[in-house]
């Protein structure tokens, strides 16, 4: 197979893998993960293996945001400033999606859809610099005027993301920090990470990591053609 050739087809080998991991991770959330305690939600608590992959790739997906920024900083490469758009679309997807599930979970354990505490404060807000993004690249019609103060913005925007991580672990908090040490190691909805969780989460994370590069190189691939069919026409009408 020449390297064109397996180029085209990678993209459909990462959809496909992303979808068998998908339906293992569903399966595994469900019939080999234990049920959580009823303080953390018991059978809703399976949202975790789901909502956790979300907003790792969610943030993971912004930093090829923010690095593709920088690449076009430093070259000027349209090539970059695609990967940046794209990479911010499957962003706003999976930040979403870490949002709805954290809801979800939410309503049971704290018998509240949404509470306005640091973290989530913190993550609402975020989501929205990030739909922000999506609106400054459409109010740009200069392709390179528009990469450069995206990808200024996007730096910005990455630079927030080590505080999400930390605003649960040294504020009082009702989020539980699953992971490392936190001064809400007794907060409402606190549960332990036993290894059948981690096998599960690490199955999930690899498949939402998947669809995430699956989704960012059919996008890039859109935003190509695009960009030729509108090389084309403006050709045509100057022809």
């Amino acid at each position: 197979m020449s390297s064109k050739s397996f180029k085209l087809a990678f993209t459909p080998i990462l959809g496909w893998s992303a979808l068998v991991l998908l339906i293992a991770g569903l399966l595994m959330a469900f019939l080999v993960a234990p049920r959580a305690q009823a303080a953390s939600g018991g059978d809703v608590q399976r949202i975790f293996y789901f909502h956790v992959p979300s907003a790792w790739v969610g943030f993971g997906v912004w930093s090829v945001t923010a690095y593709a920024g920088w690449r076009y900083l430093k070259t000027r490469d349209l090539r970059y400033d695609r990967i940046a758009s794209a990479a911010s679309e499957v962003c706003v997807v999976f930040i979403t999606m870490m949002l709805l599930s954290g809801m979800l979970w939410g309503k049971p354990v704290w018998n509240a859809f949404w509470t306005w505490e640091a973290k989530l404060t913190f993550s609402a807000l975020q989501s929205l610099m990030y739909l922000a993004y999506l609106l400054l690249r459409s109010g740009i019609d200069d392709p390179h005027r528009k990469a450069r103060f995206a990808a200024i913005y996007a730096l910005l925007g990455a630079a927030l993301i080590p505080f999400n991580f930390l605003v649960s672990r040294v504020l009082e908090t009702v989020h539980p920090a699953v992971f490392g040490p936190s001064v809400n190691a007794k907060s409402q909805g606190g549960f332990g990470v036993p290894v059948e969780m981690i096998v599960v989460l690490m199955v999930c994370l690899t498949a939402f990591t998947l669809l995430a590069w699956f989704f960012i190189r059919v996008r890039v691939g859109l935003l190509e053609r695009e960009e030729l069919i509108e090389t084309r026409r403006v050709a045509l009408i100057g022809s």
